[in-house]
């Protein structure tokens, strides 16, 4: 799964100072000799860190003042020598860190309003990452030992859930924080996760103006803006693409009554969990009229690989590829931007529902065929 933030190891949330008239870091770092440098990043206008200003260390500690700024961003320390980064919001608030040296992610921050809503949400997908892991763990236990399809159901289940609670607490902080560039990190990470256009361009109306002229936030608004042609109700975008003996297979050459359009790969281990759901609804539903194509998101040179996967997860549905990973044309034209990713498609091409998994996809499919 491709996330915004879930790479990044939740720090502890201290106190705040005010400062009204700009701001400043200020550091402690053992182990670290005089002359080293503390390099500060923030994000530019095509969302890259840019270094915008340094500061030496002295007696294992460091402090920059800046001035002040108009709009909070995500922002990055980086030490000579280390590999890895620190981060955090910048906001007109001192801004205090115990830089750990071996373990640059665990370090400790805090800031202001900006940076406890932070860690606050990192906190949140730390601990919904774990849970998730433990249950994907046991999906692969019990599919490779007694293949038990209660408990496999059972499983899917927690981990739905999970994600609906996760979903809940996303559209709190946002609703909580219009104002703060957290609730723009928020929104961008419900798109990646599959929430809907709709709610979350619901969501992103309610932010302050001057936040929406954030970089990261016209970007936000460009890929709402291009998703609304994959929206529920719209007409599923036509593509075509080789398949894998390199043979041109389009979308209309394999719809039936009821078509999934499935973006995986063979690299993706939640797309490879769900394949023998898939495979599952597939058999069942075929001959009702029920079919799937699959978009594969493999890395160029990893064709070998793609077709293994095909093989061992007993795919028998159409697969096409370009074998461009995450710039494959046909995820960008459909605004796929985390695998697996599904959409739900009726016999004229309407879209009629997307992401859904486990029981609630054989749900749906059931529904729309008995139409």
């Amino acid at each position: 799964m491709k996330q915004f933030l879930t790479a990044i190891i939740i720090l502890s949330i201290l106190g705040c100072q005010k400062d009204p008239e700009g701001y400043s870091i200020s550091g402690k770092i053992k182990n670290v000799e005089n002359g080293k440098m503390v390099y500060l990043s923030e994000l530019d206008s095509n969302n890259q860190p840019v270094k915008i200003d340094s500061v030496v260390i002295k007696d294992e500690k460091f402090n920059l003042d800046l001035p002040a700024i108009t709009q909070s961003n995500l922002s990055f320390l980086n030490i000579e020598g280390l590999n890895g980064n620190v981060i955090f919001i910048s906001e007109n608030e001192q801004v205090n860190f115990e830089i750990f040296k071996d373990s640059l992610p665990t370090s400790q921050v805090s800031g202001g309003k900006e940076n406890k809503v932070f860690y606050s949400y990192l906190d949140h997908l730390k601990n919904l990452n774990r849970r998730v892991m433990k249950i994907r763990a046991d999906l692969r236990q019990t599919i490779t030992t007694t293949k038990d399809s209660s408990t496999i159901a059972k499983l899917q289940k927690e981990e739905e859930t999970l994600r609906n609670d996760d979903m809940t607490f996303k559209k709190k902080i946002v609703k909580e924080n219009p104002d703060t560039f957290v609730s723009v990190l928020v929104l961008t990470d419900m798109i990646n996760m599959g929430a809907t256009t709709s709610e979350v361009k619901a969501l992103y109306e309610t932010l302050t103006e001057g936040l929406k002229q954030t970089p990261l936030a016209i970007t936000l608004k460009e890929n709402l803006d291009k998703r609304n042609t994959v929206e529920i109700g719209s007409k599923a975008p036509e593509f075509s693409a080789p398949n894998p003996e390199g043979e041109v297979i389009a979308l209309k050459d394999s719809m039936g009554k009821i078509t999934l359009i499935d973006f995986w790969a063979a690299w993706c281990k939640p797309c490879r969990i769900e394949n023998p759901n898939l495979v599952r609804i597939y058999n069942k539903y075929h001959e009702q009229g029920f079919n799937i194509i699959g978009v594969s998101l493999d890395r160029e040179g990893q064709k070998d690989k793609w077709i293994q996967a095909i093989k061992d997860d007993k795919l028998t549905w159409n697969h096409v590829s370009n074998l461009q990973f995450w710039q494959e044309p046909i995820a960008l034209l459909y605004g796929v931007r985390a695998i697996p990713a599904a959409f739900i498609i009726d016999e004229n091409g309407v879209i009629v529902a997307t992401n859904l998994r486990g029981d609630a996809l054989e749900a749906k499919v059931k529904e729309l065929l008995e139409k």
